[in-house]
């Protein structure tokens, strides 16, 4: 169960949403928010309210009172009574939607006017009666934060059955609902996203629970990208409230949150959640720095205000002249960013962030580019800070030019050129596509709503089964998610996104475990390389392989790749050729043991029936533990002869030994 408490206030700076999910303690209604709001005046989370003593929290569901709602008849299935009277409450024939959930379902409506809100209301109930008498640590119903879930995902603009899977989320972890009671109810597409978002027991796994629970979301997020969307939505209402716990528990979640949810967000593409989770995680982290940022940018406000007006007027005349239709506007910062920016340059008396604007167009990229000339034109670029990501999109769809230049009066000023379109990616990712059905992308714009199109992910799903410990596998992943790469080019112009520090083996194997196997060298821009250099962004990289049979990797390279595929698979291809020098050692041990006592295989029936004996999936494993003198050769050949003698005799043997 998620125990946390009061909302601790907004926190993008950039955002083109006010902030999501605020919900207020039923029965009192949250104001109604249309899903695409214009850009909203920043107001930053305030610091987190001292912890106080959390309140007894009562049991998951208590016992059920004769005749109650809950209460299992022997020829009902449980909670099957529940569902059914909650959807008998009807007023005119349809279900009345309790006040608490009416925002929720008015948001909704306003993004998806067709929507059917029944599920909603009936999801609401459901969760709400299996809630009873859980309280978070703030003293608020529990029920409030499956709504706050449902609200941040009913802003996005996600669809029915993704907000009555956040209503639901909890339940199966925290009561006595089963997955399997949900999906009758509620259907199997509910019953996958609830399941992807719920906790592995850390009764059963342990200190695995965590590493394993990721990697349980992953998979499910192999067939249906929604669970990521719903856990990011949970984990931003729980930082906002997580005042209310221990400090050492909220530098865990904080921390967590930094390593694998924040890049998570980023490679969705749904920076306006992203923002949100990186400044709270900063405030939590060092809240310090936090307010010392936070005095600074709403001292210099009023100024800076001023100074983006009369640079701003300018350039939209420029613009207008030019019939360029496009709306002008100052972006600012988010304080993550600016912490960012000042840890990089040492300082800690100033902030480090220029005035930045952002132009969207209102037309196709052929006027992002003419934007571009008209800005060049009316102040001096400054040079190596031009970034063309419409025409080399980065890996989470994103697409913008990126330009800093030298204001009239000296001042350094960042601005940002993209589409209606591009922005609305910018903002929502892989959201933006699944708001309704069919939806396609704008022109020159992947679409991304399928798992096979998020590169970033299907390359999860292809490295995931070489991690066979659980931290393994969380510290791959955590790596995979770092949003520092470069793009480099194979010779028939593929371009591959690969970790900022890669090198040619870890592109090697990118393209495919056999090029990477066999790799034994590299051409990079048309020269020899070291295997050990490290890629740049723009390299053109040719990997020449060895047409050898035994041709396979090195040790060394251990030392330098980056990438988890490539890591995973070096030591894989380690692992199986000491395996197969085991399986042969383990079989010379056996064969010189049975000539010490005289007797010979015919068949391997015997070695099967041992194998199974111990446990052991087949007879190579046997070989291979004996290779590795993890068994005995003498005393395994002793128990083959008792196995043979004590089913045929010595002499006679149906499983060839003699």
């Amino acid at each position: 169960m998620s125990s946390d408490a009061g909302p601790m206030g907004r926190d993008d700076a950039a955002a083109t949403l006010p902030t999501l999910g605020a919900v207020a303690k039923p029965p009192a209604a949250a104001p109604a928010t249309a899903p695409f709001p214009p850009p909203a005046t920043y107001s930053p989370p305030p610091p987190p309210p001292p912890p106080v003593a959390a309140p007894v929290v009562h049991p998951a569901e208590p016992p059920p009172a004769p005749g109650s709602l809950t209460e299992r008849a022997d020829h009902e299935p449980p909670h099957r009574n529940l569902v059914r009277a909650l959807l008998s409450w009807s007023y005119g024939g349809r279900p009345s939607a309790p006040p608490e959930v009416g925002p929720l379902i008015t948001i909704h409506k306003a993004a998806h006017p067709r929507a059917d809100v029944r599920m909603l209301t009936r999801a609401y109930r459901v969760a709400e009666r299996l809630h009873s008498g859980q309280m978070r640590r703030s003293g608020d119903p529990y029920i409030t934060h499956p709504l706050a879930v449902a609200t941040i995902l009913g802003e996005l603009g996600m669809d029915t059955t993704t907000l009555a899977a956040a209503l639901l989320h909890d339940t199966v972890e925290d009561t006595r609902y089963t997955l399997t009671q949900l999906r009758i109810d509620f259907g199997d597409d509910v019953a996958l996203l609830v399941d992807g978002v719920t906790k592995l027991d850390k009764v059963r796994f342990g200190g695995a629970a965590e590493a394993e629970t990721m990697r349980k979301m992953i998979l499910a997020a192999g067939q249906d990208v929604r669970v990521l969307i719903i856990k990011l939505a949970d984990r931003l209402h729980n930082m906002r409230t997580l005042g209310f716990k221990s400090r050492p528990s909220q530098v865990r979640i904080a921390v967590a949150t930094r390593e694998v949810l924040v890049p998570l967000a980023g490679r969705l593409g749904v920076h306006v959640l992203k923002r949100q989770l990186e400044d709270l995680v900063l405030n939590t982290l060092h809240p310090e720095a936090f307010t010392t940022i936070h005095e600074r940018v709403q001292e210099r406000a009023p100024s800076r205000t001023r100074y983006l007006a009369a640079t701003i007027q300018p350039l939209l005349d420029d613009l207008r002249e030019a019939r360029v239709r496009a709306e002008v506007t100052e972006r600012p910062r988010h304080y993550q960013s600016i912490f960012e920016g000042m840890a990089s340059a040492g300082l800690s008396d100033r902030l480090c962030d220029n005035p930045r604007v952002q132009i969207v167009i209102t037309g196709d990229s052929t006027d992002c580019y003419a934007a571009l000339g008209i800005v060049h034109g009316r102040w001096h670029p400054v040079p190596g800070r031009f970034k063309d990501f419409i025409g080399v999109p980065k890996f989470n769809m994103y697409q913008s030019l990126h330009t800093t230049v030298v204001a009239d009066d000296g001042q350094l000023l960042d601005v940002m050129i993209r589409t209606v379109a591009m922005d609305r990616i910018a903002e929502f990712g892989v959201v933006a596509y699944r708001q309704s059905a069919g939806e396609k992308a704008p022109e020159g714009v992947r679409y991304a709503g399928t798992v096979g199109e998020l590169e970033w992910l299907q390359r999860l799903l292809d490295w995931e089964p070489d991690a066979s410990e659980p931290q393994e596998f969380l510290a791959s992943l955590r790596y995979d998610l770092s949003d520092h790469e470069v793009l480099v080019f194979s010779p028939k112009g593929e371009a591959i996104t690969l970790p900022s520090d890669a090198t040619p083996v870890d592109l090697a194997y990118a393209l495919s475990t056999r090029l990477g196997d066999r790799c034994f060298g590299a051409k990079v821009n048309g020269q020899l390389t070291p295997l050990s250099s490290v890629l740049n962004d723009g390299d053109l990289v040719e990997i020449l392989t060895s047409s050898a049979e035994y041709a396979g990797p090195s040790e060394e390279w251990l030392e330098f790749v980056r990438t988890p595929k490539a890591l995973l698979q070096i030591k894989r291809w380690f692992a199986e050729q000491a395996n197969e020098s085991a399986v042969i050692a383990g079989r010379r041990a056996i064969g010189d043991a049975l000539v010490t006592q005289e007797r010979m295989l015919m068949t391997e029936q015997p070695l099967v029936v041992l194998a199974r004996s111990l446990e052991l999936p087949d007879v190579e494993a046997l070989y291979a533990a004996i290779g590795t003198e993890q068994l005995d050769a003498a005393e395994m050949v002793r128990r083959l002869i008792v196995i043979v003698d004590g089913h045929e005799g010595p002499d006679e043997s149906i499983y060839g030994v003699i």
